[in-house]
């Protein structure tokens, strides 16, 4: 064993830890959880993601992340709270074996954490709260950020109640439009009604005056000769038959 305890395959990230990470947040430095995993016989990388949780938080994890869009929402789904940290395995075994990677990525995380107050005072402004937020660095290196929330409690019900009160006002509008449909169908069907009673109506006083106007000649057979006798003489004094 090696100083404090570090094994020769831990020297070097020993002295990386001696020189660039000495305190977590919980005060565990990285070369003490060195040193316990010397003891425990665990590797670089298990070494290297519980001194990432004690100084992240319990929200470090070692999975590989796609950046499509639906592997984007899983993750989303599938953490809550802000402190999440998604590392591929293949990252977490270059930064527990490379200062550098660990410095780099290290310093994005951190840039995360610190924007996170930022975003959520923006999206508070705009009505909505977060319900998961996160980082993840993929396997090819890229980091991505993701937030998954929705609106406010309060805010989603002022926006339910104005659509409540919408839809009534549309149902109220509709039924009147409906009850003045009904009352013009109503009338229409009335005034037809009337007109045609109006036009029975003269109809029938044409059709009765025209059966007043015809004369009828009735009589034996020896009377008719009579009958046809003075009814040309009356056609005779008409109006435009002598001239």
């Amino acid at each position: 064993m090696s100083i404090l305890g570090v094994n020769g395959a831990l020297a070097d990230v020993y002295q990386y830890a001696n020189r660039a990470q000495k305190t977590a947040t919980n005060g565990t430095s990285f070369t003490e959880q060195l040193q316990k995993t010397g003891e425990t016989g665990a590797s670089k990388a298990d070494a290297y993601t519980e001194y990432l949780k004690q100084r992240y938080g319990a929200g470090v994890s070692i999975q590989n992340v796609g950046k499509d869009q639906r592997s984007m929402d899983n993750i989303g789904a599938g953490t809550a709270g802000t402190g999440n940290v998604v590392i591929a395995s293949n990252i977490l075994e270059q930064m527990a074996n490379d200062p550098e990677k660990a410095a780099y990525y290290e310093k994005k995380i951190q840039d995360y954490f610190n924007s996170v107050p930022r975003f959520q005072a923006e999206l508070s402004a705009m009505g909505h709260e977060i319900h998961s937020s996160g980082i993840v660095i993929h396997p090819d290196g890229t980091v991505t950020h993701y937030i998954s929330g929705d609106l406010k409690p309060e805010v989603r019900a002022k926006i339910e109640a104005k659509i409540k009160a919408e839809d009534e006002e549309k149902a109220k509008r509709k039924r009147r439009y409906q009850e003045l449909s009904q009352e013009a169908a109503q009338k229409r069907k009335q005034e037809m009604e009337i007109a045609y009673k109006k036009r029975s109506m003269t109809e029938l006083i044409a059709n009765q005056a025209a059966e007043t106007s015809r004369i009828t000649y009735a009589g034996t057979p020896e009377t008719m000769s009579s009958v046809i006798e003075a009814y040309g003489m009356s056609a005779l004094t008409m109006p435009g038959i002598l001239k």
